[in-house]
């Protein structure tokens, strides 16, 4: 399992527990996207169902309890063609989980298993 990387520590055991939760809605259809996350799987030429297939394998990389959209979450999953994804999505106590963006991580900004950000030059 991959470490969870949070500000606040007790989100993380709280978070690797929910990727269960956020699985079994992803089976029962409970998950919308974002009006931004429709737009960015067009553009990525990211599919619903590749999507499902992250979920269904991934783990949750990164914790934003405090986020501006409500507490959410990093997760990082592959497809069946082993293609990485980035799905940040709303935590599970929400009725309807909501994808609020997604992407393929790009190897110059994020390690080699994509589960940790590269440091920039000015150190961010």
């Amino acid at each position: 399992m991959l470490a969870l990387r949070s500000r606040y520590p007790t989100y993380a055991a709280t978070m690797a527990a929910s990727i269960e939760s956020i699985r079994q809605k992803f089976v029962e259809d409970q998950f919308e996207f974002s009006k931004h996350a429709v737009d960015q799987s067009i553009v990525r030429r990211i599919l619903v169902q590749e999507v499902r297939e992250a979920i269904a394998v991934g783990q949750v990389i990164e914790d934003y309890p405090d986020d501006k959209y409500g507490p959410s979450c990093l997760i990082l999953g592959f497809t069946e063609a082993q293609r990485p994804l980035h799905i940040q999505c709303s935590y599970p106590s929400r009725p309807i989980i909501k994808i609020i963006t997604l992407y393929e991580p790009e190897s110059d900004k994020w390690n080699g298993d994509f589960t940790t950000r590269r440091q920039t030059s000015d150190g961010n």
